[in-house]
């Protein structure tokens, strides 16, 4: 069914909850303006806004981009919109979340209400224990925020909302320009890359594009189990037979091209990862091959030995995510070598807590504990470079960890705690 009415409940409320959600520290967009600003008068602004939607005469400004270094050399496009353009987007997602969370599927944990990335990963392990290993094809979509189709979008919008205030906004939102190095642009396709409301506008249309079709086309045609796990435009999919993974490998690059996507050459590819046999079955006739591995979500997936024995699925850091870390924190602690100690071990420790809180999983304490080395390293390298005799000494160094302690590296997601603690 479809929503042909909603607008109405946008009023000055609804925005000024959607005020209170905005990220209030993020950079400006083209005019500029900041939270601070825009709160100054923050019911007349509000009140603005709403006549302007209601009435169709609100412009959606240009985007500022910005380019942010990858980690293979090329740069990933940012997009900024305006602080009251975050506001809007953000009463809109408020109104289309409830509705399309209804329609979303489990397989897909990106951007979502109550999911987290620890979750996709989480279901991954399960899957592939549970299946004692299996065919992996990774894929990676190639500039997806690029190249979403906006006519294609818009069919799909269309098959829930037909409100024409909610349609309207969004249609101006993607053909507003790109600003970039001072020139103007208006491209064809795609949605900014760190718009508030694009990474609902990608679930949406990776759901009919992906996980409907996956699900209800391609499940019943295969021999064997398989499953699909997505974070916003990052999927795995896992087989049980390797024919079933061969024919999905060759059937998706023409599915995602009636829609306009194209599938990275280079980082889609098929992965055998088997578990590998015990002792006793080294006599079998059949033995599987030797186990890949397999990169997603900043872990590396691989088959491995328990404490007790057993081959159970670890992950660990991957080795791209672990060396752009320690680059970004050598970067900063050489940029802040002269702020005073006390403020550079606040700044530090908040920066190894939100490490640890993402990457501390269950099977990754020797990473962990690698990084908590390489940050005590280089905060000594960096501290010996202020020029005094008396920070070149490692055993003052030594006090200093003793009076300023960095944190513990510590896995934050232990699935053994969950245990022991329900």
């Amino acid at each position: 069914m479809s929503f042909t009415s909603l607008s109405h409940h946008i009023d000055l409320e609804w925005l000024r909850e959607a005020y209170r959600r905005t990220r209030k520290d993020g950079a400006p967009g083209v005019d500029g303006q900041t939270a601070a600003d825009y709160e100054q008068h923050l019911e007349d602004n509000l009140q603005s806004l709403l006549s302007r939607v209601k009435s169709g005469t609100y412009r959606a400004p240009p985007v500022r981009r910005v380019q942010i270094p990858k980690d293979n050399g090329e740069t990933r496009p940012l997009g900024i919109p305006t602080f009251e353009d975050k506001v809007l987007q953000r009463a809109m997602v408020m109104v289309l979340e409830p509705i399309y969370e209804q329609d979303f599927l489990d397989c897909s944990y990106g951007f979502r209400p109550g999911r987290s990335p620890h979750q996709a990963l989480s279901t991954i392990r399960e899957t592939l224990m549970s299946m004692k290993g299996g065919v992996v094809l990774e894929v990676d979509l190639r500039k997806f925020f690029d190249s979403l189709d906006h006519e294609h979008l818009r069919t799909i919008l269309n098959q829930r909302v037909r409100d024409g205030v909610v349609i309207r906004c969004i249609g101006k939102w993607l053909n507003a320009g790109i600003l970039e190095d001072q020139q103007l642009s208006y491209p064809e396709s795609g949605t900014p890359q760190g718009g508030v409301i694009s990474p609902l506008l990608a679930n949406v249309f990776l759901h009919e594009v992906i996980d409907r079709w996956f699900e209800q086309q391609i499940k019943p045609q295969l021999k064997g189990r398989a499953h699909l796990i997505r974070y916003a435009d990052d999927l795995v999919m896992i087989f049980a037979r390797e024919d079933d993974a061969q024919r999905v490998y060759e059937v998706l690059p023409k599915r995602l091209g009636r829609y306009g996507l194209t599938l990275h050459p280079e980082k889609t590819r098929l992965i055998s990862f088997w578990r590998p046999a015990y002792e006793s079955e080294q006599d079998s006739d059949r033995q599987p091959p030797e186990p890949g591995t397999f990169d997603f979500l900043g872990f590396t997936h691989h088959w491995a030995r328990s404490r007790r024995g057993f081959w159970v699925v670890k992950r660990r850091t991957s080795r791209v995510r672990f060396s752009r870390s320690v680059r970004r924190m050598s970067a900063w602690l050489r940029e802040n070598r002269h702020r005073p100690l006390r403020e550079q071990w606040a700044r530090l420790c908040a920066k190894l807590r939100g490490y640890f809180g993402y990457y501390g999983i269950t099977g990754n304490a020797a990473a962990l504990s690698r990084f908590h080395r390489c940050a005590e390293n280089l905060w000594l390298k960096w501290l010996r470079r202020r020029g005094q005799k008396a920070f070149r000494s490692w055993q003052w160094y030594q006090r200093i960890l003793v009076v300023f302690p960095l944190p513990p590296p510590i896995a934050v997601h232990s699935e053994l705690r969950r245990v022991v603690n329900p």
